[in-house]
């Protein structure tokens, strides 16, 4: 293994740890009275627009690992409902959104940088939690449905959900990324 490659070893392997202890711990979630917003997008983008594509999916793997894990252990009662019908479901409900966030904004990313370089990361930060919100609760909703689990109680939670949390988790990402990548970017040099 030559220094670059165990260098980018060593990131990956902080990063990680950096998603394990926001998604074990209360540090990753800040509360907002019934609902809490997650910070766990944040390393997953900046370790995506940092170190690429490939170890951002690692990052989007192991965040959805981590809320799968805490699914299983601690879940709320939208995700308690629908663990009883079908873990599978909570599973593919965990993983895939989280696998989605890199693609999306490693791809913002490179699309806004040709245009305006100082607004990539922000858009990218933007539009890869506001990923990670809609995949998440859509999933959530299209298992309940598949389920047969009544919607109707639940689609306001959902909604309501989406749109405090969902906003709140995006800024949180543009305004927390931007300088994030710029401080890390200025070490690289």
């Amino acid at each position: 293994m030559n220094r670059k490659q165990l260098n980018n070893f060593v990131l990956l392997t902080l990063f990680v740890a950096l998603i394990l202890l926001l998604g074990f711990t209360p540090l990753g979630l800040i509360p907002l009275g019934f609902i809490n917003v997650t910070i766990l997008c944040i390393p997953v983008v900046v370790g995506t627009l940092y170190m690429g594509p490939k170890n951002g999916l690692i990052l989007g793997l192991a965040f959805g690992a981590v809320s799968f894990l805490n699914a299983m252990m601690k879940p709320s009662a939208l995700v308690s409902t629908l663990m009883g019908s079908s873990p599978l479901m909570v599973f593919v409900m965990s993983i895939l959104p989280r696998l989605m966030v890199p693609l999306v904004c490693w791809g913002v990313f490179r699309l806004v940088s040709r245009f305006n370089g100082h607004a990539a990361t922000a858009a990218a930060a933007v539009l890869g939690s506001l990923t990670n919100t809609a995949l998440y609760l859509g999933l959530m909703l299209l298992f309940y449905i598949l389920c047969g689990i009544d919607t109707a109680g639940v689609l306001s939670l959902i909604g309501g959900t989406a749109l405090i949390a969902g906003t709140a988790e995006a800024v949180a990402a543009a305004v927390l990324c931007t300088p994030i990548l710029a401080a890390l970017r200025r070490v690289r040099k």
